[in-house]
């Protein structure tokens, strides 16, 4: 896969898997998040989306009837909504 640099091809995560090791993961886990997966995404499987949400204490998982466009009206209509969420909490 491209993100772990394979084949030669320089990736910004070290190893398949990485972001979900418990030293990686408690890097993150005090940041709000809010993960929207595509259900038919072929390129980001939608296990991955479920397996990070399950390790991230308070995290939201939005699982879209969609595939992996982020330009698809289920998908925009979800990052606004976390987006909105987010600028709410923050005045």
């Amino acid at each position: 896969h491209y993100f772990t640099g394979e084949g030669g091809v320089a990736g910004f995560f070290v190893r398949d898997g990485w972001v979900l090791e418990d030293e990686q993961l408690e890097k993150i886990r005090h940041i709000p998040t809010v993960i929207v997966q595509g259900r038919y995404d072929v390129v980001c499987p939608a296990t991955s989306a479920y397996e990070l949400a399950q390790k991230l204490p308070g995290c939201t998982l939005h699982m879209t009837t969609t595939g992996h466009s982020s330009f698809e009206p289920e998908i925009i209509e979800r990052l606004v909504e976390a987006t909105d969420k987010f600028a709410a909490a923050e005045k």
